[in-house]
């Protein structure tokens, strides 16, 4: 799908980097004529194996690598223009905070580097918006890793940024943190930001972001919407009640889910439509079947990045 550069948060065109060139020769391939676009507002996912090119891409959407070749635009402009970065928050994947420092200090200093003006109350919102309300006044050096992963967090927020980029945003927080993370990172998205998340947390990807791209190689491999990518939309998975008429149900075309040792167990069909899906469903119940349960067929992230790492640098979609 083609977008206006007026409605994209970000868009690298042919975008390749390679490491320790030298006179034009050899090094490493980092990126190799990688093409996304990512429509404002969108919560983006970008997930790979380790070595993928991840943290090389999120870099070249921050400015602080320079591409080999191609283009990438932030937000309508250029990464290195300090204008555009100002409208950017980052949650980098190492996190490094001065120990000696208190979350209001540290707060205060990103604020006044990007020139927010009544910092003090607004270091004081994200902070209670994190959890660290009560703990403003005390050395960061005494934090547990979930609470400097959020006190980093509250860093990137600071001033309402059009763009987060948060690399490995639950990185060690506990799971009624991911939780209030989540609601965090929804609140951002209704107000208009748009996100872009790097975790290897996929579960937590699936919850958060609706695009997803997976880089493989240097490569995107694949890239589209999560229901796309993840769904069927002729698949359906059916439970029955205890006792059901296995052999009828097998000659109607239900397939026992492998992997599945649910009692009663668990179907799968293929109908193209509603029509089709409630004759078999019918037919099901004629042979004495009950159905007492009825999805679509998702597969989950890991599912489709493995399928994707399998096929190769090549199999773009």
């Amino acid at each position: 799908m083609g977008y206006s550069s007026s409605v994209l948060a970000l868009e690298a065109t042919a975008l390749s980097k390679t490491y320790g060139r030298f006179l034009g020769r050899g090094g490493q391939q980092a990126l190799s004529g990688v093409d996304l676009a990512v429509p404002r507002g969108t919560a983006f996912g970008l997930i790979g194996l380790n070595g993928a090119g991840k943290t090389t891409f999120i870099k070249s959407l921050l400015g602080v690598v320079h591409p080999t070749a191609g283009r990438v635009s932030v937000l309508g402009g250029s990464p290195s223009d300090p204008a555009i970065r100002a409208r950017i928050g980052y949650l980098p994947e190492r996190l490094h905070l001065p120990h000696a420092w208190t979350p209001t200090a540290f707060l205060a200093s990103v604020a006044r580097l990007k020139g927010l003006s009544a910092h003090a109350q607004e270091v004081r919102r994200q902070l209670a918006r994190v959890g660290l309300g009560n703990d403003a006044e005390r050395r960061i050096g005494g934090f547990s890793k979930g609470m400097r992963q959020r006190l980093g967090l509250a860093a990137a927020l600071l001033g309402s940024p059009d763009l987060l980029v948060l690399d490995e945003p639950s990185d060690g927080v506990d799971p009624l943190g991911r939780a209030a993370i989540r609601v965090m990172l929804g609140e951002e998205r209704a107000r208009g930001a748009t996100l872009f998340l790097n975790s290897h947390l996929l579960s937590e990807t699936e919850r958060v972001c609706d695009r997803i791209g997976i880089l493989s190689g240097g490569r995107l491999v694949r890239e589209g919407e999560l229901d796309a990518l993840c769904g069927s939309s002729t698949r359906w998975r059916i439970r029955f009640t205890p006792g059901c008429p296995m052999a009828a149900l097998v000659a109607l075309g239900f397939v026992p889910v492998e992997g599945v040792a649910d009692e009663p167990p668990i179907f799968s069909c293929e109908a193209a439509d509603a029509p089709v899906l409630n004759e078999l469903l019918d037919q099901a119940r004629a042979a004495g079947a009950l159905m007492v349960e009825l999805r679509r067929d998702t597969r989950d992230l890991e599912e489709v990045l493995a399928d994707a790492v399998a096929d190769g640098p090549g199999a773009a979609a």
